[in-house]
């Protein structure tokens, strides 16, 4: 098991890991398409997040060029108001703004707050630079250091946004921990060669039975404990 001696900083997801990313979105469609139904809201739900997680992996395959989270957003906002159906022309705007109004999940201000007084914490995001710091000022989370993929030119998994965050700490990379509510995030954080923690998260992605991540932790207060930041 790592020990908190073999660790400098820690790097966090922050999407679906400290906040609640579908929950913001739904909460942003409900208030822009008041006529549509739970079970069509959950549709044009899945329709978002489908759209921008097949542009990120044509971004990542080279078949478009790099665009950063808040162009995507908008893409999405504006399909998914044309699917439904939207009168209200500012509908798209208010949708795209939503996906940066992002509550944090119960545990995440306080827990990331205890481990901020033992070590360095820093939030690696997918989201651009506004969106992260909107994201990160709505949601009350105190960063020593945000970073975002858009330095890199890139999305997550691409190594290259892991090692911005290894180039950036100054650090081993195995000095870093990553930790995320996503499987492949830290699978890739693997790859550069930094430790990993995951945290269990409603809108996670489960690791697989061969996974042998660093550390396992219900939640983000658990993990807390785990590394001693009391």
């Amino acid at each position: 098991m790592t020990s908190p001696a073999d660790i400098d900083v820690i790097v966090f997801d922050v999407l679906g890991t400290m906040v609640d990313e579908p929950g913001g979105i739904r909460r942003g469609l409900r208030a822009a398409l008041p006529g549509c139904g739970d079970a069509r809201l959950e549709e044009l739900l899945e329709v978002w997040q489908r759209h921008v997680e097949e542009r990120q992996r044509e971004m990542l395959s080279g078949r478009r060029p790099y665009a950063p989270s808040t162009a995507l957003d908008r893409e999405a906002a504006e399909r998914v108001a044309a699917e439904a159906g939207a009168a209200d022309p500012g509908a798209p705007g208010a949708l795209a703004a939503a996906a940066q109004r992002l509550d944090p999940w119960p545990d995440s201000v306080a827990a990331l707050d205890r481990i901020a007084a033992r070590f360095t914490v820093v939030g690696l995001s997918n989201a651009a630079p506004a969106a992260l710091t909107r994201i990160s000022a709505h949601a009350g989370l105190r960063w020593h250091q945000a970073l975002s993929a858009a330095d890199a030119a890139g999305y997550k998994p691409h190594p290259d946004v892991y090692g911005l965050a290894v180039a950036t700490a100054d650090r081993a990379p195995e000095r870093l921990l990553m930790v995320a509510a996503h499987a492949w995030n830290l699978r890739a954080a693997q790859t550069a060669g930094m430790r990993t923690a995951y945290v269990e998260r409603p809108v996670g992605d489960p690791p697989r039975a061969g996974d042998a991540f660093d550390l396992y932790a219900g939640s983000l207060a658990e993990l807390a404990t785990a590394l001693g930041a009391d």
